[in-house]
């Protein structure tokens, strides 16, 4: 069995900070790029960053110079720092982990169940 447990979300104001964190445990083999996406009410998932195994980064727009991704490989965890934060990231938000049990097979347990985040104007 695969998890993965998000931790860190609460409420903020504009302007302030928060660091997510998402430790996967159980039977893993490696983990090849991990990422955060998130969801407000009424509107669909989207992407917010990724990081590769070797630590490569990538980030949707309305984060990008905010938001700050990265991972512990040793530890099976991902990290968001989130700055400057505003009312519009106001979210779930899920870790995503490509996890694979051996060489051959993936797992099916992929995402964590969230954790709110609400940034009060």
């Amino acid at each position: 069995q695969v998890q993965l447990v998000e931790s860190g979300g609460g409420l903020v104001q504009a302007g302030g900070s928060l660091r997510l964190s998402c430790a996967a445990s159980g039977n893993i083999f490696t983990i090849n790029d991990m990422a955060w996406h998130r969801q407000a009410p009424g509107k669909q998932r989207e992407l917010v960053a990724t990081v590769t195994r070797s630590g490569r980064t990538n980030y949707g727009d309305s984060v990008k110079g905010r938001f700050t991704i990265s991972r512990d490989n040793a530890a099976n965890t991902v990290y968001l720092q989130m700055n400057s934060l505003k009312p519009e990231d106001t979210a779930t938000y899920y870790c995503n982990a490509d996890i694979w049990i051996n060489r051959y097979t993936r797992s099916n347990s992929r995402w964590g169940q969230g954790t709110q985040v609400t940034v009060s104007s």
